[in-house]
């Protein structure tokens, strides 16, 4: 339980110096390769810890800094007034918790994003120059041309730029300045079915809803429930052998 109590008085120096800010800073000599050695660990350690102490509070679970302080003073006089059954259950309590609070607040973000996202479909659906499939795929054509249209099993080259409906991206092969290759079987169902509408060289706009993209439970940065916007322009089809 040594561990423990060392993590909570790394966690309770990191909150101090974070509520400290705006206070005077003593500069740390690095004059060695140990001092630096020292130094970047606790750095690395505390910028770490920090993240994690501000994510908790962005939840509501904002640890008591008097206390924390008080912490830190017990463990280096070896004198911690719970015993380590004590810590050992608090901590499991602390932990359950912001478990908890965390899968409150995604299911909050989640269905805030169902329903927006419902909403701005309903609305899109409505203008001029937008088309709505069977499936509740809506697209609309940026740049036409005449060529030929890939089968769903064909691979295509293309250029994409994919938002969020607050305009926000989390995905560019444009910024990228690279091109995507992939196969049409191989991407979310709102892609195999778009990109069989268009043809080489043209440019179109997709709305994406969440049943056609990432589902309920999202994707790495992509929350559950997200309608997703994509201008994607077909560059090529790879010719079958």
């Amino acid at each position: 339980m040594r561990k423990a109590i060392k993590l909570s008085v790394i966690a309770a120096a990191i909150s101090l110096i974070s509520a400290c800010g705006n206070a005077e800073q003593k500069t740390v000599e690095l004059n060695t390769d140990l001092d630096k050695q020292s130094y970047a660990l606790g750095a690395s350690m505390g910028r770490y810890l920090n993240d994690n102490l501000s994510k908790n509070a962005e939840i509501g679970i904002v640890l008591d800094q008097e206390k924390l302080l008080g912490g830190i003073r017990d463990a280096l006089a070896e004198n911690v007034q719970l015993t380590e059954d004590e810590i050992k259950t608090v901590m499991i309590a602390l932990e359950a918790e912001v478990n908890k609070r965390r899968e409150d607040k995604q299911k909050e973000l989640t269905a805030a994003a169902k329903g927006v996202g419902e909403t701005f479909l309903a609305e899109n659906a409505k203008k001029e120059g937008v088309t709505v499939t069977e499936s509740g795929l809506q697209f609309e054509v940026l740049t036409a041309s005449e060529g030929a249209k890939p089968a769903a099993t064909d691979t295509v080259t293309v250029h994409y730029h994919g938002t969020f409906l607050d305009g926000s991206v989390f995905d560019s092969s444009v910024e990228r300045g690279e091109p995507a290759t992939f196969g049409l079987n191989q991407v979310i169902a709102g892609w195999t079915e778009g990109l069989q509408h268009m043809t080489v060289g043209s440019k179109y706009k997709f709305y994406i809803p969440y049943d056609l993209a990432y589902g309920e439970r999202g994707r790495s940065s992509i929350p559950g429930y997200s309608t997703l916007v994509f201008e994607v322009e077909l560059l090529s089809i790879a010719e079958t052998k």
